[in-house]
């Protein structure tokens, strides 16, 4: 049974609505503070809602189902929305750090911390609770898109609440500060400084997140194998019929695109057997795994177990060796 893709793209929408707000809060934020650790806030904002339209146009394609020219369907297009989401957090990062080095040697004093901080905060919980939703969607749809665009918020939500960290000790110390001047005979010029130095240690964090993104949407790309826990799902399966002395398999593939999952074996049966027996069998082991997947394509190969030819290609094929090395002992050869 399929996902159901076209429900998908209300989440889209939802991460629209989270990047507009946010903006429009952080921005009136960094405007009665002059922060630019809320500067750099509001400018991730803005990338969010870039995202969040790519997510959207994104889902709308993979939602299509497979046609003449896409017989394995659209899906693997998310793989193109999560890296670009990976360079976007990138670039949101380098911004930041580059505003922020920019201000630790001209630093400002802020002003009316209290109530940027309130808005800050405000604007935050809307993007945890938007990104708590799409990373859940996301892992149990099986799609990147969602999954990572909500870690894009979550690194949003790190962000903020990393400046508002250091605006919280630079309003604290202020205040304390007042006509000892502490800070100036620590060296360091004042408590503002504190402010840059933070958005920097951020956006340290924020580059992490991007490149993790960007190496699973490579992984998807390059059609890796499905993960342990789902190949062993398969592989579980599969043994059950491999433990009768007539029936192994080999040459078993993996690999995944968005929600859906692919993959091909070979099943070897005594030569005898009718072509109504064999196809009994692989219908049923098809079965057998659809049950346990949301979506999966399965190819499967019918071949006679006593043929060499049907275990010639293991000799030059690594993976079909490591694969097989125990199977051959369940076979009647």
């Amino acid at each position: 049974m399929g996902v159901e893709q076209p429900s998908l793209t209300r989440y889209g929408w939802l991460s629209i609505f989270a990047a507009v707000s946010t903006i429009a809060l952080k921005s009136y934020a960094y405007w009665l503070t002059d922060s630019v650790g809320l500067l750099s806030d509001a400018l991730e904002s803005l990338i969010n809602l870039v995202a969040a339209i790519i997510v959207l146009f994104v889902l709308s394609i993979a939602a299509r189902p497979p046609d003449e020219n896409h017989a394995y369907g659209h899906d693997k297009i998310e793989y193109f929305s999560s890296g670009a989401e990976g360079i976007m957090i990138l670039l949101a990062a380098f911004s930041i750090a580059y505003t922020a080095w920019e201000r630790l040697w001209h630093p400002m004093p802020l002003q009316k911390l209290d109530l940027g901080i309130a808005i800050s905060v405000f604007a935050s919980l809307i993007n945890l609770i938007v990104a708590r939703i799409l990373i859940s969607v996301g892992r149990s749809r099986k799609s990147i898109t969602l999954e990572a665009d909500g870690k894009h918020l979550m690194t949003d939500v790190w962000t903020t609440i990393g400046i508002l960290f250091g605006i919280g000790i630079i309003a604290v110390a202020n205040r304390f500060d007042t006509g000892l001047n502490l800070a100036r005979h620590l060296g360091i010029g004042g408590w503002e400084i504190l402010d840059p130095i933070i958005a920097i240690l951020v956006a340290v964090n924020i580059v992490l997140a991007g490149l993790h993104l960007i190496r699973r949407t490579i992984a998807g790309l390059m059609d890796a194998a499905l993960p342990e826990d789902e190949l062993a799902v398969i592989t579980e399966v599969l043994d059950s019929f491999a433990a009768s002395d007539h029936i192994t398999y080999h040459a078993l593939r993996t690999r995944y695109a968005g929600a859906r999952r692919f993959m091909s074996v070979h099943v070897l049966v005594p030569g005898d057997w009718s072509v109504q027996q064999g196809h009994d069998l692989l219908e049923t082991i098809e079965q057998q795994i659809m049950d346990k997947f949301d979506s999966i394509d399965i190819d499967t190969h019918l071949e006679p177990i006593e043929d060499i030819a049907s275990w010639q290609h293991l000799a030059t094929d690594p993976v079909d060796q490591a694969c097989s090395i125990n199977l051959k002992g369940n076979s009647s050869t």
